[in-house]
């Protein structure tokens, strides 16, 4: 009996186990298609994002147009498709930044403590003290009104979670047996950080370089909903958002960019849950 009730129990936990994977697989298999729209767009639609038909506008999702068509019997699909470039190379823009600059000052502050572990911290704490999308529109509005510059912004807001996280890492890492060890076998500084405590603090930092990556498309999307991105006729997921919400008894032009938004994001979250449990 027991036997039994041993290998049912195994069977279930394999079914969970195998429900897990699934999730996983099907993020990547969805991370997989946005980058294939971002690097080779016309593989993916016939369609221009550009020029429309005007006898086919405001057409609702078929065959012919899978996502339907806009006021300007514009292919919605083809628009979205050709979108994802400027939606993720801006998002991965900002992920560049904030951890290249917030991990760089997480590093020196962590490592070499005192006065100067002082100073950034205090320097995080004005960051993290002001909301991330304010400070964002902030900075767009001081260096200019497109994507790129949206990115640097995003960007930006993120240096200071970059930040903390890599500098706590560092202090946990610094303080461990092999690096004391390390140091009294006569290694130098540059040698420690290097070849001990980089490598250890990076193990928490890419997780939530992707978590980054998938809030970064969405304060991207934000900013240029709001109209801090490229102006028509790009077809950036936020900006094709805000021209739909202009015709609202056309739904699909708004859920058919916000459901790849959607989706998008929770796959890359998913991504980092799983980045996060796996050694």
């Amino acid at each position: 009996m027991s036997l039994v009730s041993n290998l049912s129990l195994s069977g279930s936990d394999r079914l969970a186990a195998l429900r897990l994977a699934a999730t996983v697989v099907l993020s990547f298999a969805i991370i997989a298609i946005v980058i294939g729209w971002s690097i080779a767009p016309q593989l993916f639609t016939s369609h221009s994002p550009v020029v429309g038909v005007p006898a086919d506008k405001l057409l609702g999702p078929s065959l012919a147009h899978w996502f339907g068509t806009d006021h300007l019997g514009r292919d919605v699909y083809a628009r979205v498709v050709f979108g994802t470039a400027s939606s993720v190379s801006s998002a991965l823009v900002a992920v560049v930044i904030g951890v290249v600059a917030g991990g760089l000052i997480g590093l020196v502050a962590g490592f070499l403590g005192g006065w100067v572990d002082i100073v950034f911290a205090r320097l995080v704490d004005v960051l993290l003290s002001i909301p991330k999308f304010l400070l964002a529109v902030i900075v767009v509005t001081a260096i200019g009104f497109e994507t790129i510059n949206a990115a640097i912004a995003t960007g930006v807001s993120a240096v200071a979670f970059f930040a903390r996280v890599t500098r706590s890492e560092v202090i946990k890492t610094r303080q461990s047996t092999f690096v004391e060890a390390s140091f009294l076998s006569g290694g130098s500084r540059w040698y420690i950080l290097l070849r001990h405590v980089l490598p250890n603090a990076s193990r928490s930092v890419l997780p939530l370089a992707v978590l980054q990556f998938g809030e970064s498309i969405l304060v991207i999307a934000s900013l240029a909903f709001l109209g801090y991105g490229d102006p028509p006729p790009a077809s950036d997921w936020g900006l094709l958002i805000s021209i739909g919400k202009d015709y609202l008894k056309w739904p699909w032009l708004v859920y058919a960019p916000a459901f790849v938004t959607i989706a998008t994001v929770l796959s890359v979250n998913r991504i980092s849950r799983w980045l996060r449990k796996t050694d």
